[in-house]
């Protein structure tokens, strides 16, 4: 792989305008076809076979007016309370709602409290009524049963004084036919008075279901209005979205504001913002640093960007055609632009070092792209294929995310090794600064300077942070493991959730929304349960609706749920839906609780009632894939971890060095996910990375950061420990070879680090509250990894071990193919002056 990696690095030196220009090209399309066939990213977390999408597809075919999204709008007056002006701005607005294509229907908070509050009354009005109603009967059955007693009467005496039965029955028809029309008129009237009873008590229980609802706060200074969209609400594009909020914020006219829910105000069609901007400037800060000259820095900034621009840009042009959540572009600009920098940094660094030695400029690119090129390679695909991995659970949300970031850093990988060596042959001397070549010069003009460089390495060696690591290296390691361990002590307390309004920056509308409608209404309003139920056929109106609160009173007995109302009914009697207010937010564990009893109260419902019952909607559904994921957090780390092993066997032949990176990698993750529980779950230096309102950790943070990370981490144990074996491999006795290999390492790991942990950290303050924590999880992790695992305890362990750490079995190294990750025999080959030959 080296040799074909340096006639690829000759190739692309020597036809730099072709190799630029079929890049060029490929940008023009890449560019075209996201104009031209991008589509409407969402946040559609629902995975199919689910119990949530069933119910959701039953109601697509059953009742089509409740299948769509719904959102809250929270109106807000002053310490007054709304006047008419107000109510009618907030009438006046939600029909102008309606008007639109995409909404289905509002409610009205005013005229449903009215009712809601109107309702005990006009109940106890007509219970009054009913009672009234039914003394009159009983009045009027008590005077149809004394005339059935006169008639009876006279009967018996006209029969006892001789009368015939003829004349008696002619003289006493005109009373019986009139006691038969009041009797007739009495039926009549009781059966009435049967089905107004059984009306009342509907509206008796319908009441009794709505206890705990509110739709304008008790003070009368907050309302909340519902409206129900035909489609999902991640099928909403920006646009509308955008319509809707323009609409209730006209009421701001009558004294009234208005807050749009998250569910309304999420955009996820932005890509990129101001902190992300910083985050990348500086990256650029430390390559200038290192590099010295704004050329050297500018090239792997301009290989990042492009390699981004086609990686991104193809994902963007597939929203066309594929369901695709906000957070796979976001992910895929983030690892695009961090492998990007750090690939192209470690090509440029190599080809900078061979420049000062002295060495021919097309000889250098083809040589650093067959030995640092090399690495990267490999790098690039561990990886590629711990993204790629993250179909294995079977998520197609989340497979879609990790294929968009694998191609992306495939391309990014591409970049590197072709467009790199491109670049560089144009920018030729100007990559080092007039002053770093007058003292490359000057030192190469020195006798014997081969003899001096090779002692001041030695020197090196011994000196900073890598000699510091070795001569203490029982210190070294204890300390690492025990900082990590410490940092990993939060992580045993995880809960995952997707993320709800109270995510959101405080000074946002959502988190505004969410807020008032919190305060004013509980926190369980944020987040209603929808629950679909299945009736028995044949079943006539009364007996539906009684069926419809026979299910809420069960629904309702679950502990934390504040109310249980049945809100549609199909006409066919079979299909009805259900809103039930949990106590709190749909994040929260009690939630959570209430959705797991609500599914096991099933059969209990079953037995009672015959009606069978399911849940859907946003709560269930992000529950539900919460769950999904937190299940397939094991068998995914299993697959990474076996992966890592049998990569790093086979790059280092040795069986130390695979366990000690996989136990490094298992160290910096758990310490990733114990800052991120410490910021994120308990609001630990909340002030400081703006989180308001701590919460449980996004749910598939935990999975991507696996990937990601285990992807990271190799990279930087390749860079690391390849100098290491390199250098054994050369003849340094094994514990010196750990000191050269990290002083060769350790500057150019260093500038990487820092620029991938610049580059995510600048997505901590994104406007996508989604991908903050994971920009932060991602930052810190990099940070452990690279200063801690591999510059610390990897270093310490490598010469404690010595000769021990390259120990293979002979029959295993007779089986494993030699890779040469390094490029060493490449180099030697070069060095013998083979090049030529291998060119031809």
């Amino acid at each position: 792989m080296a040799l074909l990696l340096y006639r690829l690095g000759k190739f692309s030196y020597r036809h730099r305008w072709l190799v630029i220009s079929l890049w060029l090209a490929v940008l023009v399309a890449v560019g075209g076809s996201a104009a031209a066939f991008h589509g409407t990213m969402s946040n559609n977390f629902q995975i199919p076979g689910t119990e949530t999408q069933q119910m959701l597809d039953k109601l697509k075919k059953d009742l089509p007016a409740s299948s769509g999204g719904s959102a809250g709008i929270v109106f807000e007056a002053g310490d007054a309370g709304f006047n008419q002006a107000g109510r009618d701005a907030i009438a006046s607005a939600l029909a102008q709602l309606e008007k639109l294509p995409d909404v289905q229907s509002t409610v009205n908070p005013f005229t449903t409290q009215a009712a809601l509050d109107k309702a005990p009354s006009d109940l106890a009005a007509g219970e009054q009524k009913a009672a009234a109603g039914q003394a009159e009967l009983d009045k009027a059955r008590a005077t149809l049963d004394a005339g059935d007693a006169q008639v009876k009467a006279a009967e018996q005496q006209m029969t006892a004084a001789g009368v015939p039965a003829a004349q008696i029955q002619a003289q006493l028809a005109p009373q019986k036919a009139e006691l038969l029309t009041g009797r007739q008129k009495l039926d009549d009237g009781q059966k009435q008075a049967t089905d107004g009873a059984a009306a009342l008590a509907l509206a008796k229980r319908q009441l009794t279901a709505s206890q705990g609802m509110r739709f304008v706060s008790e003070d009368g200074k907050a309302a909340i209005a519902q409206v129900q969209f035909k489609t999902s609400i991640n099928g909403l594009t920006p646009a509308v979205r955008q319509q809707v909020q323009d609409i209730v914020h006209g009421v701001s006219s009558a004294g009234v504001t208005a807050l749009a829910s998250k569910e309304i105000t999420e955009d996820v069609s932005q890509l990129f913002g101001v902190s992300e901007v910083i985050g990348i400037a500086v990256a650029a800060i430390a390559l200038i640093v290192m590099l010295g000259t704004l050329v050297a820095a500018g090239l792997p900034l301009l290989m990042a960007i492009i390699g981004v621009a086609v990686g991104v840009g193809g994902t963007f042009a597939l929203t066309g055609v594929i369901d695709m959540s906000s957070i796979s572009p976001m992910l895929a600009l983030m690892l695009g632009l961090a492998v990007g920098i750090d690939y192209s940094l470690f090509i440029v660094n190599r080809h900078r070092g061979q420049l000062l030695s002295g060495m021919d400029a097309e000889e250098s690119v083809a040589l650093a792209t067959g030995t640092s090129g090399n690495a990267v390679l490999f790098a690039g695909l561990t990886v590629v294929i711990a993204l790629a991995a993250l179909v294995v659970p079977g998520l197609p949300f989340l497979a879609v995310m990790g294929l968009s970031a694998a191609a992306t850093v495939a391309v990014a990988v591409v970049v590197s090794l072709t467009l790199t060596p491109a670049v560089l042959s144009l920018v030729g001397r100007k990559l080092i600064s007039k002053r770093a070549w007058a003292k490359a010069e000057r030192h190469n003009a020195e006798p014997d300077h081969a003899s001096a460089d090779r002692a001041e390495d030695q020197r090196r060696s011994s000196r900073g942070w890598g000699g510091l690591v070795t001569r203490h290296p029982v210190v070294a390691l204890l300390a690492g493991v025990m900082l990590l361990g410490v940092l990993a002590l939060p992580a045993s307390q995880l809960r995952l959730a997707l993320p709800d309004g109270g995510s959101e920056p405080v000074d946002s509308q959502a988190f505004k929304a969410y807020d008032l409608t919190r305060t004013s209404f509980g926190e369980g309003m944020t987040g209603p349960i929808v629950v679909v139920g299945t009736f028995p056929d044949g079943l006539g109106d009364q007996q539906a609706k009684a069926k419809q609160f026979d299910v809420a009173d069960k629904l309702r007995s679950v502990d934390n749920v504040v109310a249980a109302v049945p809100v549609a009914l199909s006409p066919d009697h079979r299909t009805a839906v259900f809103q039930v207010i949990p106590k709190d937010g749909p994040a929260s564990a009690s939630t959570v609780q209430v959705v797991s009893e609500l599914r096991a109260k099933g059969s209990e419902i079953q037995q009672a009632t015959g009606a069978t019952i399911g849940l859907t909607g946003q709560t269930a559904g992000n529950i539900d894939v919460s769950a999904k994921l937190g299940a397939a957090l094991p068998p995914y780390l299993a697959i990474v971890v076996g992966l890592s092993l049998i990569l790093l066997l086979l790059v280092f032949r040795s069986i130390v060095v695979p366990l000690l990176a996989t136990g490094g990698f298992l160290l910096s993750l758990a310490a990733a996910f114990g800052a991120v529980v410490a910021v994120y779950q308990w609001g630990w230096l909340g002030t400081v990375f703006d989180v308001a309102n701590p919460g449980a950790v996004l749910s598939f943070l935990p999975i991507i950061l696996i990937g990601v990370l285990f992807g990271l981490a190799m990279d930087y144990q390749v860079f690391i420990t390849s100098g290491m074996r390199e250098s054994f491999m050369h003849g340094e006795n094994a514990k010196q070879a750990v000191r050269s290999g990290f002083s060769h390492a350790s500057a150019v790991v260093t500038a990487a680090a820092i620029i991938m942990v610049s580059v995510f950290a600048g997505f901590i303050f994104s406007h996508l509250t989604m991908v903050r924590p994971l920009g932060f999880a991602m930052a810190f992790g990099v940070l452990v990894d690279a200063f801690v695992v591999r510059m610390t305890i990897v270093p310490a362990v490598m010469y404690l071990l010595g000769e021990k750490a390259w120990w293979l079995p002979r029959w295993l190294s007779r089986i494993l193919p030699d890779v040469d990750v390094e490029g060493a025999k490449l180099q030697r080959t070069t060095a013998a002056g083979g090049a030529k030959e291998l060119v031809h």
